[in-house]
């Protein structure tokens, strides 16, 4: 009789949950039995793991062989636990030394050749193997780079079994190419002379792992290296301010205009005058993209603000997360930390736009499914934009619009009172004239722009160095109204328009909010009424004799 055991990541959402992964071997009729709850794509590893195995010159053990899957009651899917079940097989099979495996963590899929294949979800799965206490994992090679992101963690990155077989029995490791078939059988360049842990031929852990520091491997990101420049913008001085106040404060936007006035523009260029991400941000941000899988190869590392623009087609499960079985991550928890734009707002469903509606106000999704409850990080930035009616031209002088007054009103309704409230900062984008187009006096670029945002974020951030919160938009309002004060007198305004039913209690917060983020980039060492006067006219659009200054 023979056991084995080690060890996988199961992920619901991108959180992790550490497997354990147990192979028993008994005298009787053979029999491979995988318990533990898998699913459909888990269950069909019996047949690649047994091929995997037989394909890279290993003996199948004709025995009952039963792999558990620990803890039973956690539900596990995917291909990522093929490695670990064929290393936990043939340890159970004395092929392998059974404490070489015990304490190491194996993520990835086995191709019937016995190739390994990436999977997603590398980079969370490998941060829960850290929080478990986990020191030493293996993954496919081309997810080294993702692997080694996570600080204090030693990575071995493997082309096949073969050689993963070759590495844990301190064996000359065999070369592969890229696609899994033999070189000339020379020793594979990148795990040449690599031996394993745990006593005589299991020795040497440290010289198995990849040779950079832990978390080194992989600092390159990628991110919108074709941001588009401010600068291209003709004109539409109030909504490049608007653009401005959003990126120093982190507000949702809504743009509302006629087609061609550059709604689409300016949202595009939002993310060019962001600051980059932290560190901790940029490994949340890679976290969902490594579960959506759309990290492109090479490149492990999202380092820039992501920018997320659905078809007005996209349904509610595609935008805040969802699919059979275990829900996966929808557009909210693509933008994570960065930009969310509607375009063509009033076309989305209303289902889907009320949808927001939580992840606006609380930086995360949950959705539940009959396969589980996933939550899923959702802080982004909110931009939507609209035209006036479905012809757009209404309201435009000459425009001709040939939409009835019912239809007007029955397609600005779409977008909710609730919804709309919770936007920062609503513009009127009117149309380019012919001499904002043709002319030679451009606006500012995005790099002066984006050094003015992070100058106002980091006295923000001093600001609130002493409280959870990093930037304006993430203050609750209570918070707001009792620790920061304004200026003696600055808030009348507002108050008068609370009064008349023009403001909720949360429009007044979030014109707080805007003031102080008009401060920030002034300079002020808190609003005046100047501050609180733009706020407003940002919010509902009305000129209450304030002078709307920034970029030209």
């Amino acid at each position: 009789m023979g056991f084995a055991r080690t060890c996988s990541v199961a992920l619901i959402g991108v959180e992790g949950v550490v497997v354990e992964v147990q192979a028993d071997l008994e005298p009787g009729v053979a029999a491979f039995t995988l318990v533990g709850l898998p699913d459909k794509s888990l269950t069909e590893s019996r047949d690649r793991v047994r091929a995997a195995i037989v394909n890279s010159g290993e003996t199948w053990p004709q025995k009952k062989l039963t792999v558990g899957l620990s803890p039973a009651s956690v539900p596990k899917g995917g291909s990522g636990f093929d490695l670990a079940v064929a290393c936990a097989v043939l340890a159970a099979n004395d092929r392998i030394a059974p404490k070489s495996i015990a304490d190491l963590m194996m993520i990835g899929e086995l191709g019937l050749d016995g190739r390994v294949r990436p999977v997603r979800g590398v980079l969370p799965a490998v941060l829960a193997a850290a929080d478990a206490g986990y020191r030493h994992v293996v993954v496919p090679e081309r997810t080294t780079a993702e692997a080694a992101l996570v600080p204090g963690i030693a990575v071995l990155g493997v082309r096949s079994l073969r050689q993963l077989v070759a590495v844990l029995n301190d064996e000359p490791v065999p070369e592969e190419d890229e696609d899994g078939a033999d070189s000339d059988g020379r020793p594979d360049p990148m795990l040449a002379g690599l031996t394993m842990p745990g006593g005589g031929a299991a020795s040497g852990l440290g010289n198995a792992f990849a040779g950079a520091p832990p978390g080194s491997a992989g600092s390159g990101g990628y991110g919108r290296q074709d941001t588009p420049d401010l600068a291209d913008v003709a004109g539409q001085r109030v909504a490049r301010l608007a653009l401005e106040v959003a990126a120093a404060g982190g507000h949702h936007l809504y743009l509302k205009g006629p087609p061609g006035a550059g709604k689409t523009m300016l949202a595009e260029r939002l993310p060019g005058i962001l600051p980059p991400l932290t560190r901790q941000e940029s490994l949340e941000v890679t976290a969902v993209h490594s579960v959506a899988g759309i990290l492109p190869p090479g490149r492990p590392l999202v380092d820039t603000p992501p920018y997320c623009a659905p078809h007005h087609s996209a349904t509610m499960p595609s935008l805040v997360g969802g699919g059979s079985g275990l829900p996966r991550p929808g557009a909210v928890s693509l933008a994570h930390r960065g930009v969310l734009f509607l375009d063509e707002a009033p076309e989305f469903s209303g289902r889907a736009l009320d949808a927001l509606r939580q992840p606006l106000e609380a930086g995360h999704v949950v959705v539940a499914r009959a396969a589980g409850v996933m939550r899923l990080p959702a802080r982004f930035m909110l931009v939507l934009a609209a035209n006036p009616c479905p012809c757009g031209r209404h309201s435009m002088l000459g425009g001709g619009c040939d939409c009835s007054p019912a239809a007007v009103r029955r397609y600005q309704s779409r977008l909710s009172g609730p919804l709309l409230d919770r936007l920062d900062l609503r513009v009127e984008v009117e149309a380019v004239t012919r001499g904002e187009l043709i002319g030679n006096d451009r606006g500012e670029s995005s790099a002066v722009v984006a050094a003015r945002v992070r100058e106002a974020r980091a006295r923000a951030a001093a600001r609130y160095a002493e409280s959870p919160w990093r930037t304006n938009s993430d203050i609750p309002g209570h918070h707001l109204r009792t620790r920061w004060h304004l200026a003696p007198g600055a808030l009348h305004a507002a108050e008068r328009d609370m009064e008349r039913g023009l403001l909720t209690a949360r429009g007044l917060d979030r014109v707080l909010r805007v003031a102080w983020t008009l401060a920030d980039l002034a300079g002020h060492p808190r609003p005046d009424s100047t501050d609180v006067h733009q706020a407003l006219q940002l919010r509902t659009g009305v000129n209450r004799g304030a002078v709307l200054t920034g970029s030209t």
